[in-house]
């Protein structure tokens, strides 16, 4: 899976919407809340509620998965895009960002 692939699959998603928050940092957004960072060669996603749950792929897939930078104690992991992981799990793991996201937006900003 490339970038321009992911960020389509991303924005397929009700309400998602892509932010560039950052100067040449683009994430896809659903309401006011990020649920995936895209980089070139990597996507940094919500793959569980603790660190001890989303470590749970760092052990599957050491080489391509690490704990995302400053917010990696919450859960978020980055992945890198480089075959290693599947894309179905890749997209598996964008439904469980999002649908992570989503529970936590209020019923009335939900899409």
């Amino acid at each position: 899976m490339n970038e321009k692939q992911l960020l389509t699959y991303c924005l397929g998603k009700p309400g998602a919407r892509k932010d560039e928050p950052w100067e040449g940092d683009v994430v896809a957004k659903v309401g006011d809340k990020i649920f995936a960072f895209l980089g070139t060669d990597s996507v940094g996603l919500k793959c569980g509620a603790s660190r001890a749950e989303a470590d749970e792929l760092v052990f599957v897939y050491p080489d391509d998965v690490t704990a995302s930078a400053y917010i990696g104690r919450y859960g978020w992991n980055r992945i890198a895009l480089d075959g290693k992981v599947p894309d179905e799990e890749i997209r598996e793991l964008v439904d469980q960002s999002y649908e992570a996201i989503v529970r936590k937006l209020p019923k009335s900003r939900r899409p």
